[in-house]
């Protein structure tokens, strides 16, 4: 017996005092230790091996519940999360089939906020469903405001998307256009949302419905399978070859911010877990999700949310071949822009932004917040151009070519009653 206790005195000295006793008070002491673990069990043995087998099974079932509900939490979060900040590309529809697409009636809900504009005399009532913090959305949003256009917004819960239940596209950002009364449009894909809108400001006579027939849809059979792909959804329709390379540039530039700069957000906003969750925090504060969401949604969003997209951001530095230092490519693109823009010129758009600039701007808009936005004021030489812009959109100031779409619908509206009262 005393050679006994003396031959375990050392095995049981370095359980105590080495890193057998540090992994059992971190990892063990939840599940209750067995009274039949035999001694030599203490030398050289990992963890798990101290607990008898209706232990371990008790410890892997516990931790099958926590990755199951883990993963159910996930996917529930991810399927409305990752439209917030990851950009996904996939073909909108048009306006002009809208019935076709939607087979629900849309319930008018009240909006989260107003914007009105005393220059929107149009005769169009507006809606914007979105995210608050999702490039696209705001792209839409900088085109609205710096036209000074009046509109509703519809705050999405990104988890749930009750508020777009009514329509089987279930992505954002969707516009509701009614003009005078008439049946509502609804829009969809930012790029043409934009085309759309822009192309009623410079075709006057035209109406909604009208505008929309520049836009169709090409359906095409690849891999066996039935694509169909928005025309035109980068293209302004002037009815004229006035300023042709403009144009172009324009255009050209519109593609890069949606094909390019666009892609080197998440992997940036999501670098890190403590970027991820600060840039989470962000979002909820700027889309004041505490007002609009119950806090256990918000919560999810928030963290699981931060955790499932900076695994998606490391799957997006590689699908989009980005440096190591993710923060080398957002500079790059950001220095390549302003380039372009040249030392003679504000914006790309000369003296004024055209619809380029508001495209990039609206694309960066929603990090702004964020530590990755700091680092490309500081470490490119966007600042300048940013600020500018933002001053612009603030101030409605291309609201002047929506005061003339006004002034001339108004005397083409009376006209057309006194042609009918005739």
């Amino acid at each position: 017996m005393l050679y006994t206790c003396f031959k375990m005195s050392a095995p049981i000295k370095s359980y105590v005092f080495g890193n057998k006793f540090k992994h059992f008070v971190l990892y063990s002491w939840k599940f209750p230790m067995r009274t039949n673990v035999p001694y030599n069990c203490y030398y050289n043995k990992p963890c798990m091996r101290f607990l008898s087998n209706t232990a371990q099974k008790e410890r892997k079932k516990f931790k099958l519940k926590w990755v199951l509900l883990g993963g159910v939490a996930l996917g529930a979060a991810v399927g409305g999360i990752g439209t917030i900040l990851v950009p996904s590309f996939s073909w909108n529809g048009s306006a002009a089939q809208v019935k076709k697409v939607d087979e629900k009636v849309r319930t008018p809900i009240a909006p989260s906020r107003q914007i009105n504009s005393k220059s929107d005399n149009s005769g169009l009532k507006l809606t914007l469903y979105q995210y608050q913090t999702c490039p696209f959305c705001c792209k839409v949003r900088a085109f609205l405001d710096y036209y000074g256009f009046s509109y509703n917004v519809i705050e999405v819960n990104p988890v749930l998307r009750k508020e777009i239940k009514w329509s089987n596209y279930r992505k954002v950002p969707i516009l509701v256009c009614e003009e005078h009364g008439e049946k509502e449009q609804h829009l969809r894909d930012s790029s043409l949302i934009v085309s759309v809108m822009s192309t009623l400001l410079v075709r006057k006579g035209d109406s909604l419905e009208e505008v929309l027939k520049f836009f169709p849809t090409l359906s095409y059979s690849e891999d066996g399978k039935t694509k169909l792909e928005q025309l035109n959804r980068h293209a302004v329709m002037f009815g004229s070859e006035e300023n042709k390379s403009a144009r172009e540039e324009e255009k050209k530039w519109r593609e890069w911010a949606d094909n390019k700069l666009v892609h080197y957000l998440s992997p940036n906003v999501y670098r890190t877990p403590s970027e991820s969750l600060q840039s989470f925090h962000y979002f909820s504060d700027v889309g004041e999700w505490e007002r609009l969401f119950p806090a256990w949604e918000r919560h999810l969003v928030v963290y699981v949310g931060a955790a499932a997209m900076y695994l998606i951001g490391k799957r997006l530095k590689k699908k989009y071949s980005m440096k190591e230092d993710v923060r080398e490519t957002l500079y790059d693109a950001c220095n390549h822009w302003v380039k372009a823009i040249g030392k003679n010129r504000s914006f790309m758009g000369g003296a004024k932004p055209n619809l380029a600039d508001l495209a990039v701007f609206g694309i960066l808009n929603p990090i702004e917040g964020c530590e990755a936005f700091q680092d490309v004021l500081q470490n490119s030489s966007l600042g300048p151009w940013y600020a500018k812009t933002k001053d612009e959109v603030r101030s409605r100031a291309g609201a002047g070519l929506l005061t003339e779409y006004c002034y001339d619908k108004h005397f083409q509206h009376k006209s057309e009653l006194g042609v009918a009262g005739s």
